[in-house]
């Protein structure tokens, strides 16, 4: 690591710790416990990396962030603080700071990151935000409105022990959400415990739950995937807290209202789930973020051993246009792809166009109304897969794919209603038993025999 960085902290023992592995690192180190003098350095040209304190003698370092960008566009700086709550770090997102840690920070990740900064620094490609991944998870990227209102929803509940439901489409990044309000709270040094339906086995699962998580913060992680009996012991869970009771949170793809006054979900586990309740917005609701985090996703691919992409003019308007029906998650893993594929640093519109076309061939049927024919349903969900495409015409051979989707489970439920009887099956479906057999093998089906109880 080389590069001159500039400290401004006026706690001394800090200064003295980073500067000391700083310059260990192979850098050079200016520091200084005033803002004013932070700000000359700058101004004078000095420094390729900042890392400061909020709370300063002279001033607060986040007010100085834009005079900083003012001043040095392009310079990054890392800000550090002991007023650990989310509002901070929306502030410094605000005030386009490269990265945010919470005071008291772990040194070997300042460090790491200090790393990435100086070499983002050096390339200089990409405009990004100030949150940063946490391994595989989806980032909390975005300056459009509806993010903004997300993050200042968060920064409300924050230090509140109120229940949070985080609603959203599938690849929104509702459990992201959720582990952002444990890390930024004041419980963020006890554990984060997501439950799965195992944890709540048995007579003593959830009491064992409760001594894991140790007043910590639980996530129920698609609370409306769970039976009837999960959700007894829930609500006979939360009903019986200790007094260190822990956070509890949950997370929905579900409509859980409309489940609820369905009978399908219990009203008493809705009401104990929803204190406060929070929607992640879809990626179509913020188009304008769709390039931030596609410069994010290559910069973490680089990061992580590919070689350094960059979308072409052609490229980041297909992506930008395109209706991202898996939400970020679809979209980082078709940057992925598009990292592997392409044949030079700069992705062409065509590479493009050939990832977003080779999209699955179907979703989930929703479904239909009441007597409605399965022409009908069939035609509805595919007029859909045409529009989730953006204008992008689907990869070729698109027939076989559709029928393969039809056809598969069409034989699968035939074999399953002649209990596996191959030579019925082939009656009932009309064709003949040779042409069900290759069937079977080329769409890879299992077939059971049993025998059917009269």
């Amino acid at each position: 690591m080389d590069g001159t960085i500039l400290v401004a902290d006026d706690d001394r023992t800090i200064r003295t710790v980073l500067t000391q592995a700083l310059t260990r690192a192979g850098c050079k180190v200016h520091a200084t416990s005033s803002l004013v003098t932070l700000m000359r350095w700058v101004e004078e040209g000095k420094g390729d990396l900042v890392i400061s304190d909020v709370v300063m003698p002279d001033g607060n370092g986040l007010e100085a962030l834009p005079k900083i960008g003012e001043a040095r566009p392009g310079l990054p700086v890392i800000v550090i603080s002991a007023q650990n709550t989310i509002m901070t770090a929306i502030q410094a997102a605000e005030a386009d700071a490269y990265d945010y840690l919470p005071k008291p920070f772990d040194l070997p990740d300042l460090m790491k990151r200090a790393a990435r900064a100086l070499e983002v620094k050096r390339r200089a490609p990409i405009a990004r935000d100030a949150s940063e991944d946490q391994g595989d998870d989806l980032p909390l990227v975005g300056r459009t409105p509806a993010m903004q209102t997300l993050y200042r929803l968060v920064a409300r509940v924050m230090n509140t022990d109120l229940s949070v439901l985080i609603t959203g489409e599938s690849g929104t990044g509702k459990s992201l959400i959720a582990r952002a309000i444990h890390d930024l709270s004041d419980r963020r040094t006890l554990p984060f415990v997501v439950v799965s339906a195992e944890d709540l086995a048995g007579v003593d699962g959830p009491s064992a739950l409760l001594a894991r998580v140790k007043g910590g913060s639980l996530l129920f992680d698609e609370v409306g995937d769970l039976g009837d009996e999960d959700q007894a012991k829930i609500v006979r869970m939360l009903d019986a807290l200790p007094d260190t009771a822990p956070r509890i949170m949950a997370t929905s793809q579900i409509d859980l209202m409309h489940r609820t006054e369905a009978g399908e979900f219990r009203q008493d586990l809705f009401y104990r789930l929803g204190g406060v309740s929070l929607t992640v917005p879809a990626l179509r609701e913020r188009v304008d973020d769709i390039p931030l985090l596609a410069d994010h996703f290559l910069a973490r691919a680089e990061r992580e051993g590919a070689a350094l992409r960059r979308l072409s003019t052609g490229a980041a308007e297909l992506v930008r246009s395109y209706s991202w029906p898996g939400n970020v998650r679809q979209l980082e893993n078709a940057v992925r792809r598009l990292v592997v594929t392409a044949t030079e640093d700069e992705i062409s519109r065509a590479e493009t166009e050939l990832v977003l076309g080779n999209q699955p061939a179907m979703e989930p049927l929703r479904g239909g109304a009441d007597g409605e024919k399965l022409s009908a349903s069939v035609a509805a969900h595919l007029r859909r897969y045409f529009d989730l495409h953006g204008g992008v015409l689907p990869a070729p051979g698109l027939y076989q794919r559709i029928l393969k989707e039809v056809e598969s489970p069409l034989i699968e439920i035939a074999l399953d209603a002649t209990s596996g009887n191959q030579a019925k099956c082939a009656d009932l479906l009309g064709i003949n038993r040779n042409t069900l057999r290759k069937k079977i093998t080329d769409l890879d089906i299992h077939v059971t025999r049993r025998r059917k109880l009269m």
